[in-house]
């Protein structure tokens, strides 16, 4: 199994501050649809296929691979994909919430096996080390932070 798991501070100094509304609105635009916050041509298609009060179900192109996801929301506070169909199975979560000093943060973690393959194998730790490094998902969070700041500027947010 792959745990996996960065924080990131929403306000780093020097940069335009979100506030928690702000942050909140650019998780529900990414669950939404991941092609305004991948690189180009990373996400090929995204599609909310279901919706109800309390989850969506989107399918989507990434990475050249079909998946299904039941994403869920805990307003301003958490967003889980479970992981229906595609590569992966199990639970990606990214949560907002405030540190010690009452700084804004936003943490992914994740408990993931890849779909027929050996647990903890060549291909979960090739996965695991991915996830842990300098283009896993801390970078994939500094991104979305980014692009909520860039559609906010634009008045698209």
């Amino acid at each position: 199994m792959i745990y996996s798991t960065a924080t990131v501070p929403v306000n780093p100094e020097g940069e335009i501050p979100l506030t928690r509304a702000e942050a909140w609105q650019g998780l529900v635009l990414k669950a939404r649809d991941a092609r305004l916050f991948l690189p180009p041509n990373l996400c090929t298609a995204c599609d909310v296929v279901e919706e109800s009060a309390t989850h969506i179900v989107r399918e989507a192109t990434i990475a050249g691979q079909d998946l299904r996801e039941i994403i869920t929301f805990d307003p301003e506070s958490k967003v889980t994909f479970f992981q229906a169909t595609g590569p992966r199975e199990g639970a990606i979560v990214n949560e907002l919430f405030e540190d010690e000093q009452g700084a804004l943060q936003l943490r992914f973690y994740c408990y993931l096996g890849l779909r027929g393959r050996e647990p903890n194998g060549p291909e979960e730790q090739a996965e695991q080390a991915w996830m842990d490094g300098e283009k896993g998902y801390r970078s994939a969070l500094l991104s979305t932070l980014k692009r909520t700041r860039e559609l906010l500027a634009a008045g698209n947010l």
